[in-house]
């Protein structure tokens, strides 16, 4: 079929064949798109393209955080523009991930999330204690909770840290299984009817003479589809070199069973750059450093680094599990999209093509309220 793919009728007719939409990317925003799409349209036919046999980038590699900020980032965050609508979009985005496939599907855990000081950085606690009042007021219309943040000082001796003087709780915040979460959204794109193929690398978009869209890919196929959607968030610009997105890269290990040690909660430090949970098989779950080395980490080729690994080591030894070497069984990379503005890019970059990226280190939370826009836009035309 005027490709040179090698591909038999029967693949065209069923898997490439044309699609009112081509989605780039099998993460949280393309699916959830896709789910929305059909929710929308039940007719259209609608097409998901992944390079990787899973999604690429962090919607299965992240550290499973229903969160959408803490006092510290919440700080630094609203120098950049509008909090409000910020966090708005966030708590959305969270509950529409929980009406979609529901809590007991993602194992969704409401167990608050903490922030916590050494006794090195109390001035950095003392400016977060006194933004406390002014937060949970500006909040409460979003998280319809009269004090979504308290000091939570007095139960540092619960968790048996070493060295933190100061916890702040968000009282809104909850934890979720990353896999499940991802496992259960293939399996309803399927049922939808929606094709996911992986190992489909992309390697060009364009626009026909039509107003149609032709998705090129690296196995010789070529989709054609009326509109496509580019979701691909961190590898945006490989595509699209035109929007305005840099990658992150998150490195994560995972320690073994610790069954003596009870964590109920999830965990921020150093400004969000590090963050910590246990997980149900009692293991620790450790992530960040990006920001020892801004430049390194940005870059979307996945990998570890001597410097954050020692650095992630010595946090667990030094202040959560004091006194403990766990062996650690589990690490891995993962990579967000990052840009000048908080908020994501939802906007037609070409004709006929759609672009979902850049969610700023807070997939989890916008990815499922990014793709009911998605849906409505596509739709609209």
């Amino acid at each position: 079929m005027r490709n040179n793919s090698n591909l038999s009728y029967w693949e065209h007719q069923s898997f490439f064949g044309p699609a009112e939409v081509a989605i780039i990317g099998a993460g949280l925003v393309g699916l959830t798109a896709a789910l929305y799409l059909k929710q929308l349209r039940p007719t259209w036919r609608v097409v998901v393209l992944e390079r990787g046999a899973l999604p690429s980038g962090a919607s299965t590699k992240n550290a499973g955080f229903a969160c959408f900020g803490s006092i510290s980032e919440l700080i630094e965050q609203e120098k950049r523009g509008d909090l409000e609508s910020v966090v708005a979009a966030r708590c959305a985005g969270l509950a529409r991930l929980r009406e979609l496939l529901g809590d007991g599907e993602l194992d969704y855990q409401p167990v608050g999330g903490y922030e916590l000081f050494r006794h090195e950085e109390a001035a950095l606690a003392a400016e977060c204690r006194e933004k406390i009042d002014y937060f949970n007021k500006l909040l409460a219309p979003i998280t319809e909770h009269a004090r979504t943040f308290r000091d939570a000082s007095d139960e540092t001796g619960r968790f048996g840290f070493s060295g933190v003087s100061t916890l702040f709780k968000n009282e809104c915040e909850g934890s979720l299984d990353t896999g499940r979460m991802m496992r259960a959204l293939l399996a309803r794109a399927w049922a939808a009817g929606v094709p996911v193929l992986t190992n489909c690398a992309v390697e060009a978009i364009a626009t026909a003479s039509d107003g149609s869209v032709r998705v090129c890919l690296a196995n010789g196929a070529v989709v054609e589809a009326s509109q496509a959607l580019v979701a691909t968030n961190a590898f945006a610009t490989e595509l699209l070199p035109e929007v305005a997105v840099s990658p992150g890269r998150g490195q994560v290990l995972v320690t073994e069973p610790l069954p003596d040690v009870a964590l109920p909660g999830t965990f921020h430090y150093d400004r969000g750059y590090a963050y910590f949970r246990q997980l149900p098989d009692k293991r620790l779950l450790l992530g960040g450093g990006r920001n020892l080395d801004f430049s390194a980490e940005a870059t979307t080729v996945p990998g570890l680094t001597d410097v954050v690994q020692q650095y992630l080591e010595q946090l667990l030894r030094d202040v959560i599990v004091p006194g403990q070497r766990p062996r650690i069984d589990y690490r891995w990379s993962g990579v967000m999209g990052f840009g000048p503005a908080l908020a994501p890019i939802v906007d037609w970059v070409r004709p006929g093509v759609l672009a979902a990226v850049r969610c700023n280190g807070m997939g989890v939370a916008l990815g499922a309220g990014i793709g009911w826009q998605v849906a409505e836009k596509l739709t609209r035309t």
